[in-house]
């Protein structure tokens, strides 16, 4: 199979997989706390996930002293994405909150500029401020479909750039897929700490059900993104990215009878349309 097919397939997977994890997540939240839910699905994640790692041969904990901070800040980065993105998801339209997350590489262009000085022309600048204004779109601020979780959604693609771009920020000898072990323990024990301050619910055949399909698919999701970045090109399989809009569409109507309204449509169109655009514009850059 050609690598480019293959790659968008292994990326079109791992956006099902993801956009999976969070209908389970927001159907179990309809029964259980939201702390619960994270700690419960971290110590699930972490055991999935190491067996996982340690079947490919890449579980190891040695990681450079000189990235140690690094991959600390991106821990902190993952946790509070996981906390601000959830509590979004939970009271919001699973479309809606997925289309502000298509922002996020306009926000890691803009983060690796300032904080990396890669250059950036203005095509590159013009898509960003056209990308905010599809965002505003979504988010609808003033109307009747604006709240706080909206504002709480583009949060977190912030603090899902800052993740990224502290993991850009790693040397080569850090070991991705270990990494990914820890963020997960991490969360499930920042969920373990503040479900402490909620009731805990007991869970029947069903909760238990959605919380394992929640850990397969993110399981699925990470292990498939992985793939993606073995075969193929790049900037040929980033784009496919913008499926999980498309999946999260088709899920919100068929499982929650949720159906976004034109303006966030629209805006949800225009965040795809330039995130494409920026990532067609790197690949002609990086080819000079």
């Amino acid at each position: 199979m050609n690598p480019n097919l293959q790659g968008a397939l292994f990326m079109m997977g791992s956006m099902a997989a993801f956009t999976m994890n969070d209908v389970f997540v927001k159907l179990l939240a309809e029964t259980v706390p939201l702390f619960q839910i994270v700690f419960l699905r971290g110590i699930l994640t972490t055991l999935l996930l190491a067996v996982t790692v340690a079947a490919f041969g890449k579980l190891t904990f040695r990681i450079p002293k000189g990235d140690r901070a690094k991959v600390a800040l991106r821990t902190v980065f993952e946790v509070l994405t996981v906390v601000t993105f959830l509590t979004a998801l939970v009271n919001m339209e699973l479309a809606n909150a997925t289309a502000i997350l298509a922002a996020l590489p306009l926000v890691v262009t803009l983060g690796a500029a300032l904080l990396f000085k890669e250059p950036v022309g203005w095509r590159r600048w013009t898509a960003i401020a056209v990308g905010a204004s599809g965002v505003l779109l979504i988010v609808q601020p003033g109307t009747d479909g604006f709240n706080a979780y909206s504002l709480l959604a583009l949060v977190a693609v912030f603090l899902v750039a800052g993740r990224d771009l502290s993991t850009r920020a790693f040397s080569n000898d850090v070991p991705l897929m270990s990494v990914a072990v820890l963020t997960a323990a991490s969360v499930g024990a920042f969920g373990g700490v503040m479900s402490f301050t909620i009731d805990w619910v007991p869970m029947d055949s069903r909760d238990i059900a959605y919380l394992a399909g929640s850990a397969l698919f993110i399981i699925g999701g990470y292990v498939l993104s992985i793939f993606v970045m073995r075969v193929g090109d790049v900037a040929v399989t980033s784009p496919f990215r913008y499926t999980a809009l498309v999946f999260a569409l088709i899920l919100g109507v068929v499982v929650f009878a949720e159906f976004p309204n034109g303006l966030a449509l629209t805006g949800a169109a225009i965040v795809v349309a330039t995130g494409v655009f920026t990532l067609i514009r790197e690949r002609q850059v990086a080819r000079g």
